[in-house]
């Protein structure tokens, strides 16, 4: 009979730095389900605070969490 080896496995994910404190774009997809152009849509109409930084969108997730949790 063969020896089979086995190992835990521990489930902690580390995470550098503290917790996310920006969305992107593709964040804003799956969290709200949408299309990219609806994404950008919102950006648009300044529903909460973003910035750019070159060519990316970051999206404050405290103003965004803020307007999500107004609209629930």
């Amino acid at each position: 009979m063969e020896a089979i080896e086995t190992f835990e496995r521990q489930e902690t994910v580390a995470v550098a730095g503290a917790e996310k404190r920006c969305y992107t774009v593709e964040d804003l997809q799956i969290i709200l389900g949408i299309a990219r152009g609806t994404a950008y849509k919102l950006l648009e109409r300044h529903e909460f605070r973003w910035f750019k930084i070159g060519s990316t969108y970051r999206i404050s997730k405290k103003s965004f969490d803020e307007w999500l949790d107004s609209k629930l």
